[in-house]
């Protein structure tokens, strides 16, 4: 046998029965969405959004109180290319749920001792109690993205990566945590109106680093890579759900709406609280306002 038969023979043993199943499928229905995305964007009108998202925002608070009653442990993960809007439906999703119980996690990049570590050891360190819903803004799936698209890790470490990827996720599903995997997708057209905007408004510009403009010029690398991913990944106990994403407002409904699809909950919302009248201390006497400091009222 040959050296590259050898090769070829090794690379087909080193590639997971599951990834090598679905990586025609992918192929496809990827390519297919993606055309799909880049030919009409609808965009939802503001009052349409409010109206809907002020609905759906009951109901997380719902899923929530019902999380915590049954002690459940709930892991969602966000990917995407830069200005896909992850960030933006993640903010949507927490901003009226209790920070004690829904928890936020954007790593940076690794220390030295974390690259020491087991790949998946400091995400581990986050995942939740019973109980909390962790939102993970990027997560593990770097490897298969960043790092293997811009050179951050070896071609071993991303093999070893794939194939143990599938395994570490069945663990968590298996000890009792729900897991569930966004990809929001973007086209190129759209991606490129929102590195513009980022650069024209002064206020967003925090937001586009020297990395995100790299990614811009690897497009295609970056479409391979998540190819790649998804054809190891899109396991039956965690799938990956796609989100159109070209409209930020109708990604963050269709997101969220899809989300409390997933967990079946019951409205545990307590009743009402009446209001008695306040009780007034009669003997207590305000100190003189002049010797407190107070905010300058500029407006």
């Amino acid at each position: 046998m040959t050296k590259d038969k050898k090769d070829k023979k090794k690379k087909k043993a080193d590639t997971p029965k599951e990834g090598k199943a679905a990586a025609k499928k992918h192929q496809l229905d990827l390519s297919n969405h993606y055309e799909t995305v880049e030919a009409h964007v609808d965009r939802m009108d503001k009052k349409t959004y409010e109206h809907e998202i002020e609905k759906l925002h009951v109901e997380l608070v719902k899923l929530l109180e019902w999380i915590k009653h049954q002690k459940l442990k709930v892991v969602i993960l966000f990917e995407g290319r830069d200005a896909a809007g992850k960030g933006g439906v993640i903010k949507t999703i927490a901003e009226r749920l209790n920070p004690r119980f829904c928890r936020i996690v954007a790593l940076g990049v690794p220390t030295e001792k974390e690259k020491s570590q087991w790949y998946f050891q400091r995400y581990v360190a986050h995942l939740p109690a019973a109980g909390e819903m962790v939102l993970f803004d990027r997560s593990w799936y770097n490897r298969a993205g960043v790092e293997k698209v811009m050179g951050y890790c070896t071609e071993e470490e991303y093999t070893e990566f794939l194939r143990s990827c599938p395994e570490f996720e069945r663990m968590l599903v298996r000890s009792g945590i729900i897991l569930i995997k966004y990809w929001f997708s973007v086209s190129d057209k759209e991606q490129e109106r929102r590195f513009q905007e980022r650069i024209d408004d002064p206020t967003k510009r925090w937001k586009l680093s020297p990395m995100d403009i790299e990614s811009r010029n690897r497009w295609v690398e970056y479409s391979k890579a998540k190819d790649v991913m998804f054809a190891h990944t899109d396991i039956k106990q965690a799938p990956w759900w796609v989100v159109r994403a070209d409209d930020k407002r109708r990604a963050r409904l269709n997101c969220i709406h899809h989300l409390l699809s997933l967990i079946p909950y019951e409205d545990l919302t307590p009743p009402p609280v009446k209001l008695e009248p306040r009780r007034i201390d009669e003997s207590y006497v305000r100190p003189p306002i002049t010797d407190q400091n107070f905010v300058p009222e500029v407006y």
